[in-house]
């Protein structure tokens, strides 16, 4: 039995599931009044979120080559690619919010009576909306993966 490949997972698996929660909590913190307090929580959450994703990456890439399927496994399976390219829309989608969030906060230290533009909110809003959708897919395409489909 290979501790590498268990450990790996698990990582993996909790990291991904740590994701799910940070863009559960920018969903949740993106409402009408941003507070300085919350755009400053906003911030540090945003910053746990790049923290996490680059974390996925190097675990990811780490189960790739020393996980028990082997890299061919990986490299030859669509499903796989499908879900690498959900993962990489979901990371592409928080870039809008992240550059936001750091401008909000950036101004709202600068200015105790900065409010956030209603246009850029609900910009915001909806990256984020689009970041949970598309994150489903990633646990839906780990799934078809682990059962074998696409290889």
């Amino acid at each position: 039995m290979d501790i590498t490949d268990l450990v790996l997972a698990i990582l993996h698996h909790l990291l991904v599931f740590s994701l799910a929660g940070i863009i559960g909590a920018e969903f949740v913190l993106v409402r009408g009044d941003l507070a300085a307090a919350t755009l400053k929580r906003l911030a540090g959450i945003d910053r746990h979120y790049g923290i996490i994703a680059a974390l996925i990456i190097i675990v990811g890439v780490c189960r790739v080559f020393f996980g028990l399927k082997g890299w061919e496994f990986y490299v030859y399976n669509w499903v796989f690619w499908a879900k690498m390219v959900a993962f990489a829309t979901v990371g592409l989608l928080s870039i809008v919010p992240t550059i936001r969030f750091i401008s909000w906060n950036r101004q709202a230290s600068g200015n105790p009576s900065f409010a956030v533009p209603a246009a850029e909110l609900a910009s915001v809003k909806n990256y984020v909306r689009a970041e949970g959708f598309i994150f489903l897919l990633i646990p839906v395409f780990a799934a078809a993966m682990a059962r074998g489909y696409g290889y």
